[in-house]
Formats: C-alpha cells, sequence, structure tokens
C-alpha cells in the first residue's frame, strides 16, 4: 500500500508523535517541524503497509512497540557532520589540551579516554582519532581509547563502517589521507576507508543521552557534544550538562557546538575558551 504524498500529518498526530520523541529523547519538535516530520516518516509508513499517520500513531502506542519507538527518533534526528568540522576545536585539542594530558599521562597508567556522545555517521569520531593518531607519532607512549555513540542506529552503521566517499573527506594536511585511509578498489573505488590501525581504537555504542546509565566508562578526558544541544530545552540542556559533568575527569574537558553555550545553566565547569569548559580539578 501506498501512501499518497497529499495525506496530511494532522496536528492531532504530530502532538502525540512530538510527545513521544521528546518523551524517549528530549528532543524537541516544534510546530515548525511538522512537515519535515511528515516527509521523513512516509517511506516509513509505506513500507509497514499503513494507510495513514493516525494508524501509525496506533502502532507505537501498542505493547512491545519499543522498537518501532527507536526507528521514528532514528528517522526524524538530524544528523549533519563533516570532516574537522568546527576546526578550531581540533587545534585547541592539539596545541593545548593534549600536551597537557600528554604530561599528565607519564603518571597515570590508564589510557586517555575521549568520547563523542552524538558521533552521526563517525566523521567528527574519526577527525577527533585522527587529530589522535597524528598526536602519537611524536608522543607514542600514549595510549588512547575512542568511545563513539550516537541515537541514530542509521548512523552508527555507517560510523562503524568508516567508509566514505573520497569528495567528502577533507582534512587540514592533505598527507593525512594516505596516511589514515585506505582506497577502494573495485565496487569500492571513489571511497575512502578508516585504516584499521585508527579503527581499533574506536569503539562504537548506541546512546540515548538520557538513558539511566551509558555503556562508556566515567573519568573521560575530553567529551565532545557539540551542536547537539540545540535540539533540547533549557531543562534538558541542564540535566545533560551534568550527566556529562559527572562523566569527565577532575581536569576534563567537555566540547559543544560553537553555537551552544553554558549561559543560564547552572553547573561546576570552568570555561577554558569558547565552547570549551573545563571540570575543576
Amino acid at each position: 500500500m501506498l501512501i499518497p504524498p497529499d495525506v496530511p500529518l494532522s496536528p492531532r498526530a504530530f502532538d502525540f508523535l512530538s510527545n513521544l520523541v521528546y518523551e524517549r529523547s528530549r528532543i524537541r519538535l516544534g510546530p515548525d517541524r511538522q512537515s519535515l516530520v511528515a516527509s521523513r516518516l512516509r517511506q516509513r509508513l509505506q513500507s509497514l503497509g499503513l494507510a495513514d499517520y493516525e494508524e501509525y500513531c496506533r502502532l507505537l502506542s501498542t505493547p512491545g512497540s519499543d522498537d518501532e519507538i527507536d526507528s521514528l527518533i532514528d528517522l526524524i534526528s538530524t544528523n549533519h557532520t563533516h570532516f574537522f568540522r568546527e576546526p578550531a576545536h581540533f587545534d585547541l585539542l592539539t596545541r593545548h589540551v593534549l600536551p597537557r594530558l600528554a604530561r599528565g599521562s607519564q603518571s597515570n597508567l590508564r589510557p586517555l579516554r575521549f568520547w563523542t556522545a552524538a558521533a552521526s555517521s563517525g566523521e567528527e569520531a574519526y577527525s577527533l582519532a585522527i587529530v589522535l593518531g597524528e598526536f602519537c607519532r611524536s608522543h607514542p607512549w600514549l595510549a588512547w581509547h575512542l568511545d563513539a555513540s550516537d541515537i541514530s542506529q542509521r548512523m552508527l552503521v555507517r560510523c562503524r563502517q568508516g567508509i566514505y566517499e573520497e569528495e567528502k573527506v577533507s582534512l587540514p594536511h592533505p598527507e593525512w589521507r594516505e596516511r589514515w585511509f585506505q582506497r577502494g578498489i573495485g565496487d569500492r573505488e571513489g571511497f575512502l576507508r578508516v585504516k584499521a590501525e585508527l579503527r581499533r581504537h574506536v569503539s562504537v555504542h548506541w546512546v540515548n543521552l538520557f538513558q539511566d546509565t551509558y555503556p562508556v566508562a566515567r573519568g573521560q578526558d575530553v567529551i565532545f557534544c557539540r551542536n547537539v544541544m540545540i535540539y533540547f530545552d533549557a531543562p534538558s540542556r541542564a540535566l545533560l550538562v551534568e550527566r556529562l559533568t559527572d562523566m569527565l575527569a577532575p581536569g576534563g574537558c567537555l566540547f559543544v557546538g560553537h553555537s551552544e553555550s553554558l549561559i543560564g545553566i547552572r553547573h561546576d565547569l570552568v570555561a577554558l575558551w569558547p565552547s570549551v569548559y573545563t571540570r575543576r580539578e
């Protein structure tokens, strides 16, 4: 059964869907998102053989619908990303944060821990991994591990693969492409894959940032949670900052997006640079 493109998403159905999404993910869908939600769900309704959005709402209301609710959130989540987005953050890491961590690691036996908490399809995670790989060329004693997480299962599949169109792998230094990627051949020509020596440092997890516990170790040295809080309301942002602060090691750094701020949020962090904060030691 094909749902016609002119079948409307009624205000009542949109209210149900937006409230459900907020309840499960804290993503706030304003009225201006109604047409976006309709377009993103249309193909899903067709694949389920449903006639309209009201029928989909009834499906989501039935017991045992958790997997479909996860699919709903996956479909409506925004996943815009690219390699070395907001490059000033990676420069700060290289020039200031990583040298400090390297000095401290000489008396610390554990690996350095990094977490990209909204990794999407992996470009941010592998950008950070490349920076760490480059830094460790001159600091070979350093051990490190990177956790990459997202709420979108679709994006995490791509993150685990680490395969990207060659034209989209734009890096600050051309030689990094040869050093950290392998070229595809045959039906993979025109694609690049992150080399295994870098991928082995990265663990990929499904994470809802508001779930009870995280599959990520406490004591993170650096957390990237960039350009995700803009989708949450003020109480949700405050709760998330509190939880991420608790995941940081003393002296660890939280990076948020350049368009984001902790102004108006009570927290125990100290501002280091614009959009970069540290937990008090």
